[in-house]
């Protein structure tokens, strides 16, 4: 037994030496390639098996503030779920498998919150030890905070922040000072003068006392949007008024058009001219005619004289006097008639009020593609429309805009060839197993970078591996053999290379098979040389073996 091992640890000490000899023959330069191109290798396959196995991310939120980043990220750490940040924490990218319950779990906290502070400041405070200053303070950051939060759920704006002024009511005041507001906003593209308006009213809306003119409005480059000018606000509302008469009307022509002519073959532009002053007029009328008797006054007057010769005696004076038989007596009798009629004339007073906004004047361009018929060839072949077809058309577009000569509307109608022919492409949609799979693009793009990594390991195995395992193998150098099975397994080597043909073109086996004799004898004499004793120890062992 003790043979047997010391043996087998001389076996193990010619095969490490053999393993030394062999890097040796390899050299310095072959060796560091073999290093640089294994962990090459290694780092390869673990880049690939990591993106393989990591999750594939989606987002959570966007446009967060700090804050809500900050909570956010501080629960999803407390729950060990893996997160990342972009755009200097303004979105966060979770595991798309568990998106949805997160967001209901994060919902159920109250995040994220819009940044901010709103009427939740006042469910931890403590209201027996609080002032009214502070109150009041609390409620306007309250009134604030939730006047931002929900500018922010408007379309096209992305951050606002709200300022309020609630002067309080001076002692010993008649006057009492306005409220006023400023607003601003970070919008994604531009806000439309209806959306500035709404931004207003719904402020001015929810401050007692605030009036729409006492709010501005800024955006993030230092724009005014709204000054609270009165002129400003007519203007916008005229303005938005006429935009939206020129779109309706451009909307009901460009339908009728395209009913007759197919649809996307027609271009209707409208363009309407109102007049934005208010006019009011007052007119009195009176109809002779129409007399109407409103009183009547009748006046009498009669007198009577006698002639009494111009005597004056008692019997005269004497009421009733008796005159003398015989005497003639001459009376002078006059009777006056006055009648006074007052009439009334018709009386007609007239005022007209003309609001804002008339229309003055409409213009109506329209452009129709002509016609398109399939030639003998299957091309397409152009034609334009008869005179009597645009009359048509024009006729239409005119009923459709309520036509009025009298103001100066006008109506044209043109038929030109379109750059483009129309062509409808057939909509495919997805049947059998692909209808029923419905993959998204992020799905897609998963299954490309999946391919694109295996078709990367495949290239690395045949062109980079495979090539190194092959000149590995061609570089290895025979073992040295101990003992009697050096010999046989040599005449194996050599009769297996023996099989090749002899013949003028083909390699001399015997000389190859004697170089390889003379090279394994080579290297069993540096051996012994270089280890006498376990040399001896060796044939020691052989003679101890033969003669049992």
């Amino acid at each position: 037994m003790p043979t047997s091992a010391s043996g087998a640890e001389s076996r193990g000490r010619l095969v490490l030496q053999s393993l030394l000899s062999f890097l040796k023959g390899l050299g310095a330069s072959r060796l560091m390639a073999m290093f640089a191109v294994t962990a090459a290798l290694i780092g390869f396959f673990a880049f690939v098996i990591i993106r393989v196995t990591t999750p594939q991310m989606t987002t959570l939120f966007t446009d967060l503030s700090l804050e809500d980043s900050s909570a956010i990220i501080k629960d999803l750490e407390r729950q060990a779920i893996p997160y990342e940040l972009r755009n200097d924490g303004a979105v966060i990218m979770v595991p798309k498998d568990k998106v949805t319950r997160l967001r209901m779990k994060l919902a159920e906290g109250g995040l994220p919150k819009g940044g901010g502070v709103g009427y939740e400041i006042f469910d931890k405070s403590d209201a027996l030890g609080t002032t009214s200053f502070v109150q009041n303070i609390n409620h306007l950051r309250a009134l604030e905070g939730e006047l931002a939060r929900t500018i922010r759920a408007i379309d096209k704006i992305q951050a606002a922040r709200v300022h309020l002024v609630l002067p309080e009511k001076p002692l010993f005041s008649r006057e009492t000072p306005e409220p006023s507001a400023s607003i601003v906003v970070r919008v994604r593209g531009a806000l439309e003068p209806q959306q500035i308006r709404a931004i207003r009213h719904l402020v001015a809306s929810a401050v007692n006392g605030l009036k729409p003119q006492r709010v501005s409005i800024v955006d993030e480059a230092g724009q005014l949007l709204a000054d609270g000018e009165e002129g400003d606000n007519e203007n916008i509302v005229g303005d938005e008024r006429r935009a939206a008469f020129e779109k309706r009307m451009r909307n009901e022509v460009e339908a009728i058009v395209s009913s007759v002519v197919g649809a996307g073959r027609a271009r209707v532009q409208l363009s309407a001219d109102f007049d934005y002053n208010k006019i009011t007029q007052t007119s009195d009328k009176f109809d002779p005619e129409g007399r109407v008797l409103r009183s009547s006054q009748t006046r009498e007057e009669s007198s009577s004289t006698a002639d009494n010769n111009g005597q004056v005696t008692v019997n005269n004076e004497l009421p009733g006097n008796q005159r003398p038989d015989g005497a003639s007596s001459a009376k002078d009798q006059s009777k006056k008639t006055e009648e006074t009629n007052n009439y009334e004339i018709s009386h007609t007073t007239k005022t007209e009020v003309t609001e804002a906004g008339r229309v003055n004047r409409i213009s109506v361009a329209v452009l129709v593609d002509g016609i398109y018929t399939k030639g003998e060839k299957g091309e397409m072949v152009y034609k334009e429309r008869s005179k009597e077809e645009l009359d048509r058309i024009a006729t239409l577009v005119r009923s459709a805009i309520g036509f009025d000569q009298k103001r100066g509307d006008q109506v044209e109608v043109v038929n030109l060839k379109f750059a483009e022919a129309p062509a409808v492409a057939p909509i495919n949609e997805p049947i059998g197993l692909f209808g029923m799979l419905q993959f998204t693009k992020d799905d897609v793009m998963y299954f490309i970078e999946l391919g694109m990594m295996m078709l990367l390991s495949l290239v690395v195995l045949f062109m980079v591996i495979r090539p190194l395992v092959r000149r590995i193998l061609a570089a290895e150098v025979i073992p040295a053999l101990t003992g009697d099975d050096a010999v046989p397994a040599l005449t194996e080597a050599a009769g297996a290379q023996n099989v090749v043909p002899a013949g003028p073109n083909m390699i001399d086996v015997a000389q190859v098979q004697g170089q390889v004799h003379a090279q394994t004898v080579h290297r069993v004499g540096e051996l012994a040389e270089r280890n006498p004793n376990e040399t001896a120890n060796i044939v020691r062992q052989w003679l101890t073996e033969s003669a049992a």
